[in-house]
């Protein structure tokens, strides 16, 4: 089995909220896509997509605690399972409470597409015909603008995201559409029928 299977599973084992799954499933797409595009590991950066907010649904972290909660309680839990420590780095790093500073691209690309990915989805949800197809930059763009859209997304971290990646942010949201568009379906973006 896969790291990917293997990281599909436990999530389904731990997160039993439908918009948590959705989200770990547009991360792990945007993963998977950026590890193509820069030479990383495919399947290992889609199983940290998978994971990264395994333990976020049963241990939110309200108070962003560096050593309690989410996303310590996960990387814990896996490391205790035999999961290397590169994967554990990463879950802990996408967090800036805890203090693990990003230093590979893998780290950098999870942190770079988790708040951007759930954004673009929120985007594709107000569209009329609720589709990522009808998602460009150019509205992702001036959706950020507007303060009260998804007002729980960081819009900062978007923009420095991009900036640890050394990538023009609307480079950035234009392949994130692309990972998600070719997942459409199963993440709940492929539309409504007219």
């Amino acid at each position: 089995m896969n790291l990917s299977d293997r990281a599909l599973q436990i999530l389904h084992e731990w997160v039993q909220s439908e918009s948590l799954r959705k989200h770990s499933y547009a991360v792990s797409n945007c993963m998977s896509h950026f590890a193509r595009a820069s030479g990383g590991d495919p399947d290992l950066w889609e199983a940290v997509g998978l994971l990264h907010d395994l333990d976020y649904e049963r241990f939110p972290n309200v108070h962003h605690s560096a050593t309690e909660e989410h996303p310590s309680v996960a990387a814990a839990w896996l490391r205790q399972e035999g999961w290397s420590e590169e994967v554990c780095r990463a879950i802990l790093s996408h967090a800036n409470y805890t203090g693990v500073p990003r230093a590979t691209p893998l780290e950098k690309t999870l942190f770079a597409v988790d708040e951007l990915s759930g954004f673009i989805t929120a985007v594709a949800r107000v569209r009329p015909s609720k589709s990522i197809r009808e998602v460009d930059v150019v509205a992702v763009k001036k959706k950020m603008k507007d303060k009260a859209f998804a007002r729980a997304v960081n819009r900062q971290d978007i923009i420095d995201g991009a900036q640890e990646l050394n990538q023009p942010l609307d480079e950035v949201i234009a392949e994130v559409i692309a990972a998600l568009a070719a997942d459409a379906k199963r993440l709940g973006l492929a539309g409504i029928a007219a």
